[in-house]
């Protein structure tokens, strides 16, 4: 089973971050990945995403500008359900460009 720690921001650091990253420790869970998440606000996105601590950012509100290191995938498709088959794949694609 491959690993993968996901940096999951929404808003409020809360409700929505949570959200995204259930939805992806199940849909993750079905191509072999063991997910640890860690919701947070966007204003501390970029010192956490520095930290090389995660391996991927999952993002319903707008990231500030700055250096993440990480692969970025907007996640919003995840609160409507509308092209969230688009954003599974999406996350895929990214997280094999890194070598998961």
């Amino acid at each position: 089973m491959k690993s993968v720690n996901i940096l999951s921001i929404c808003g409020s650091g809360t409700v929505t971050s949570s959200m995204v990253a259930a939805k992806l420790k199940d849909r993750l869970s079905e191509h072999g990945y063991q997910v640890s998440a860690t919701e947070a606000k966007p204003t501390e996105a970029l010192n956490l995403a520095q930290s090389k601590r995660f391996d991927i950012i999952a993002h319903t509100s707008p990231l500030p500008k700055g250096d993440y290191g990480i692969p970025c995938v907007n996640a919003f498709a995840c609160i409507t359900g509308m092209g969230e088959d688009k954003f599974f794949e999406d996350f895929l694609k990214a997280l094999q460009s890194i070598g998961k």
